[in-house]
């Protein structure tokens, strides 16, 4: 068990994870790098590695996780060629858990040597329970914004659900997922926080969620956008406002940009989830016919293959997740795992959301049918 406590931060994409993270990153204590995404791409094929007490395979699943950053090694000043050994020499078990406490101490030191480090993966939601396995004192902090606004958001980005029963569809999965953590935990180990309040209320938020971490609240933390991750998220259309002091003109944003309709297949998706998250309802709802939901799930599919490589494209991303996948399976002819080596229960291994979880911003079947290009070189990774 690490000393000081790993703090987790999660929420439904669209939902002001980047902010936290941002926040959170200025303090003076907290190391916070970009997005990760290591448990749900790794954590849960680990097996697809073979036995991780041979060498040889603990150093591929550690070239694997330290060269697959979508900020290439966070920022930090490191010799490719020998930074690999570096974390491999580093860790305190060899483990997915060492290698992945070993990568954020590693950036907590270029950091000015901070004491603590956290990490944001908004899909991490759906691995409490392996992290909780991995570092038992983890502390989580679960933001939740209004989920129209989440879902306008994401029809207004670069990547994610392309029509509204499938962006409200997503926010439902997302919500549900830690409906038992946030029973099951104590107050001292999960913190839920509001977007609205966080924008409205800025200082007054942070500042109890420095008391839930146990560190004092440090003004730094207001002045996210001049910091490092602020400033590169803010040159981007998807992120722009993190490069801008707080605001609270995001709020409601679903009434300009989703239409009645939309608003009504919301309300018929996910509205149970929506007032119990504490937001009303103020349309009927509408559930679109099954003929139309087979539509908008294959149109989705679709249209996120077809614009991965448009302007603000995650083809670069999208490109090492094909790869990592392909790598298990040249380790699955090479003998290193069988099928019978797939862990029972193991979520989301098996599942139809399994590429989405995953972090793939588009299902390979439809990658496929567009003969989608791989790109590994592209200039833009976040």
């Amino acid at each position: 068990m690490l000393k000081e406590r790993p703090i987790i931060m999660l929420g439904p994409e669209r939902s002001g994870t980047t902010l936290i993270m941002a926040m959170l990153g200025c303090h003076p204590r907290i190391a916070v790098p970009e997005v990760v995404w290591y448990y749900s791409r790794f954590r849960p094929y680990l097996h697809t590695y073979g036995d991780l007490s041979k060498k040889d395979n603990f150093h591929t699943l550690a070239s694997e996780m330290v060269h697959g950053l979508k900020t290439p090694y966070w920022g930090m000043k490191v010799n490719p060629r020998t930074i690999v050994d570096e974390i491999v020499a580093s860790v305190r078990e060899q483990s997915f858990a060492g290698l992945y406490a070993a990568m954020f101490e590693r950036y907590a030191k270029e950091a000015g040597n901070k004491p603590r480090w956290g990490e944001k993966t908004p899909y991490n939601l759906f691995f409490v329970g392996s992290i909780l396995q991995d570092f038992p004192n983890a502390q989580f902090v679960y933001i939740t914004r209004d989920g129209r606004d989440a879902s306008a958001d994401y029809l207004e980005s670069s990547f994610g659900p392309t029509n509204i029963y499938s962006a409200a569809k997503v926010w439902k999965m997302c919500m549900n997922a830690v409906k038992p953590w946030r029973e099951k935990l104590g107050a001292d180990q999960w913190l839920d926080i509001s977007y609205e309040e966080l924008v409205r209320e800025p200082e007054k938020v942070l500042r109890a969620t420095c008391d839930f971490l146990g560190e004092e609240y440090s003004p730094q933390m207001m002045h996210f956008h001049s910091s490092d991750i602020g400033k590169a998220r803010g040159k981007t259309e998807d992120h722009k406002p993190l490069g801008s002091p707080v605001s609270d003109k995001y709020i409601g944003i679903y009434k300009d940009l989703l239409s009645l309709r939309d608003q009504r297949i919301f309300a018929a998706v996910a509205g149970k989830e929506l007032e119990e998250a504490g937001y009303k309802l103020d349309v009927k709802p509408e559930m679109p016919s099954p003929a139309k939901i087979e539509k908008y799930e294959e149109w989705d599919g679709r249209i996120r293959a077809a614009t991965l490589d448009g302007p603000e494209g995650h083809i670069v991303y999208e490109s090492y997740n094909d790869w990592l996948m392909d790598q298990r399976e040249a380790r699955k002819k090479k003998g290193l795992w069988t099928d019978a080596d797939v862990p029972a229960g193991v979520y989301p291994l098996g599942t139809p959301e399994e590429e989405l979880i995953m972090g793939q911003r588009a299902w390979r079947k439809w990658k496929t049918h567009f003969s989608i290009k791989r790109d590994y070189n592209g200039k833009l990774a976040l």
